[in-house]
């Protein structure tokens, strides 16, 4: 509990922090006559409490005293008790570089060799009151747990000299200011409000960012220049990263020629190789300096967004970030700090709104956010102000906004730390306002949002969304339906009246600035997809009436919303129907649903699980989904990356891929089975399979007769049929390609 941090010379012998004895605080407080003016006593507290915070008074007022006229000391920072079971670390924030105005903590309790979180607090708007000897700090904070002493005081001495160091916060809690009911003595720590470890490894061939200097291309007048690293960017954030741990190269010699990287395949190289990851709430981090990733366009990817401990890993993708010139660096900076902006549980500048609790949107529904966490091809003000990536890079000063700020330096404990609450997730439900009707809307597009109006108990949740416009001269937009691009939301209201978000489990950063122009049926675009299971994990697994509604962010901000879909979740009929289902909804089962399978070993019990289904329970009509993950996994090659640093590839089964994704195939030529859309696709990938075996007749014979099967046994109309056909062709290229 001691607050003194230089030791202290008594009887003519120096004592160290933690060796005083209730009656030698007595004797320091007794020698001098400042100790009574030193600091206001706290009602209630303890005598050694009282004694400690005089004592730390009297030493920095001492130091000021001998040595003269000095600049003030700065009190921000992070501050923390010892000793005792319970510990209290403080974050100081009321003056320095831009200033939150705004004092917070966390409490933990220790017990035994063991410690645990408690809870949090932060005090939004208190009253600063300051002299050239103290900064007072009060008001009535906020809780992250039931406290009835929520009204919060911090003293801190100001003084400071070139031999002493920084001293000590006291900080009481009381009820409305009443008598203290628990007072801390918590020492200076850090200027840094928080600090985390990061580990850095990267695949050979890739040349991870080092650092880039702002003045190299032209910036707001009001930005210094300055040269950034990913360190010193958050560093001006008031965050400390430090570089954990030795940076490694992945050798790519047992890869073959596969240079893209899937989820499953990053997340099994995170558990495997992080050597700091644990199923903890942390603060670390593990970036991977990939070559690419399997989707065209993304530069970078959260992709540790599922189980219990989640925002623990990242990557960035060079080959779509490479580049030496100023530009590329510049760009290479943004990508880096936003990405881990995510793992500090940072949502998009447009998606805040969707977080639980709600934050506020900045201008323009968040796309005039002057932010790392913008996109620079989606930045749009408020019009009649350009946007687009020239008007972002002109006006960007390389921070985060002032609400990001705070939630990095205040944000309670698990909604901050790597390992603590999912990503998006607060402490409070979503508010299904945020799903009302606009009051007015002049886009020009229509959400549409579709599914199988039943479902069984254990069947995985597959929804249709569809982009067009009324107007047949369409509108330009981006074609990004996907809910893990970051554009479209999915609200769910459950049977018991409780709404959810659909949050999926990992966040794509797609960075290139792909518009379509959106007309009717003509042109309409379509997105399948997947919503049983997320970061929140299983969100149809019960049984009732689900209403569900998505919407829709453009180019232009507006914010689009679909009907109201409703569907049904049937009981299990059988003893069958329920063993099937049990089988099937699982946190591994899910993951597997989610990624189409994969080969990694932290999902072996959900593999088993599926395995058994088309074992035990091939004629039953769930047994298509298993088969689809199956058959997907093995029609792909998976990159293994083990924990002593050897990167192999386990090949694809073609032939076994054709056999899963046949049944597929057949089990869905009537009203069962797989959507249409992934369908589709499906029959795509197997025509690959087919080619990859050798038999190329076989593979062109089945795209050629993908339009005709949609548009006679599945009645689908002639413009989406056409769409298909298209479709076809270009598979057919890209197995000319493949097989050159």
């Amino acid at each position: 509990m001691s607050v003194i941090s230089d030791p202290t010379v008594l009887d003519g012998q120096s004592r160290s922090p933690g060796t005083y004895e209730i009656e030698d605080l007595l004797e320091l407080a007794e020698r001098d006559d400042l100790a009574e003016a030193a600091v206001e006593e706290p009602e209630g507290a303890d005598q050694l409490v009282q004694l400690q915070a005089k004592v730390a008074m009297l030493e920095a007022q001492t130091a000021l005293r001998a040595a003269g006229p000095q600049t003030r000391r700065l009190v921000r920072g992070r501050y923390r008790s010892v000793g005792g079971e319970s510990q209290l670390e403080l974050r100081v924030d009321v003056d320095g570089f831009r200033p939150t105005m705004r004092v917070s903590g966390d409490f933990f309790q220790t017990s035994g060799t063991t410690t645990g979180y408690v809870g949090s607090f932060v005090l939004d708007a208190p009253t600063v009151s300051s002299t050239p000897g103290v900064v007072r700090i009060e008001g009535t904070a906020k809780f992250g747990f039931p406290v009835a002493a929520r009204h919060v005081r911090v003293v801190i001495p100001r003084a400071s000299g070139p031999s002493h160091g920084p001293v000590s916060a006291t900080v009481h809690f009381s009820a409305a200011g009443g008598a203290a009911t628990a007072t801390y003595l918590c020492g200076f720590v850090s200027p840094h409000f928080r600090s985390i470890k990061l580990e850095q490894d990267s695949v050979a061939g890739t040349v991870p960012f080092i650092e880039y200097n702002t003045g190299s291309l032209p910036q707001p007048p009001s930005s210094p220049t300055r040269t950034l690293t990913l360190s010193k960017a958050f560093e001006e954030a008031g965050i400390e990263v430090q570089l954990a741990g030795t940076s490694n190269t992945v050798p790519v010699g047992g890869a073959g020629t596969d240079a893209k990287w899937d989820e499953a395949e990053l997340h099994n190289a995170m558990v495997n190789h992080f050597s700091l990851w644990r199923d903890t709430p942390l603060w670390q981090a593990w970036l991977l300096v990939a070559t690419s990733f399997v989707q065209e366009g993304v530069r970078g990817i959260m992709f540790d967004a599922d189980g219990a401990f989640q925002r623990q890993g990242y990557a960035v993708f060079h080959d779509a970030i490479q580049g030496q010139d100023p530009a590329s660096q510049r760009a290479q900076l943004r990508t880096y700090v936003h990405e881990l902006g995510h793992a500090f549980n940072l949502l998009h500048s447009w998606d805040k709104n969707f977080a639980e609790p709600p934050q506020p949107l900045g201008p323009n529904g968040g796309l005039g956010d002057l932010s790392w966490m913008n996109y620079t091809w989606k930045f749009q003000p408020p019009p009649p102000a350009a946007g687009g990536e020239a008007a972002y890079w002109a006006a960007f000063p390389f921070q985060f906004t002032d609400n990001e700020l705070v939630h990095l330096r205040h944000g309670f404990f698990r909604d901050v730390v790597m390992g603590g609450n999912p990503f998006g997730v607060g402490a409070a439900e979503v508010d299904p306002e945020l799903f009302g009707d606009p009051v007015t809307d002049h886009c020009g597009l229509t959400l549409e949002l579709r599914s199988a109006r039943a479902f069984a108990y254990g069947q995985p949740v597959v929804v249709e969304l569809k982009l067009s416009s009324p107007d047949r001269r369409g509108r330009v937009t981006h074609d990004r339906l996907g809910p893990a691009d970051g554009f479209v939301t999915i609200a769910v209201r459950t049977p018991s009246g409780q709404v959810r978000t659909y949050r999926p489990p990992l966040v794509r950063c797609l960075e290139d600035n792909v518009q379509t122009r959106v007309v009717t049926e003509e042109n309409a675009v379509y997105k399948s997809a997947y919503i049983g299971y997320g970061r929140d994990g299983l969100y149809f697994e019960q049984p009732g009436r689900y209403q569900l509604r998505a919407q829709y962010v453009a180019s232009d901000g507006s914010r689009v919303l679909s009907n109201v879909q409703h569907l049904t979740v049937r009981t299990p009929r059988t003893d069958a129907d329920e063993h099937v289902a049990e089988l099937m909804m699982g946190d591994q089962q899910g993951t597997l649903f989610y990624l189409l399978g994969s080969s990694a070993e932290s999902l072996t019990d959900g593999n088993d699980a599926l395995q058994e289904v088309i074992e035990q329970y091939g004629d039953h009509p769930l047994a298509v989904y298993p088969r689809l993950v199956k058959g997907v996994n093995a029609s792909r090659d998976f990159k293994y990356l083990t924990a002593d640093r050897n990167l192999y590839t386990v090949p694809a089964d073609p032939r076994e891929s054709i056999q899963h994704l046949d049944s597929v195939v057949e089990a869905s030529t009537g009203e069962d089975g797989v959507d249409n859309l992934t369908l589709n696709w499906v029959m795509r990938r197997r025509a690959r399979m087919e080619a990859r075996t050798g038999d190329l007749g076989r593979a062109t014979r089945s795209l050629d007769g993908m339009a005709t099967f949609f548009r006679d046994t599945k009645g689908l109309r002639e413009p989406v049929v056409r769409g298909i056909a298209a479709q076809a062709e270009q598979t057919k290229e890209r197995i000319t390609d493949e097989n050159r």
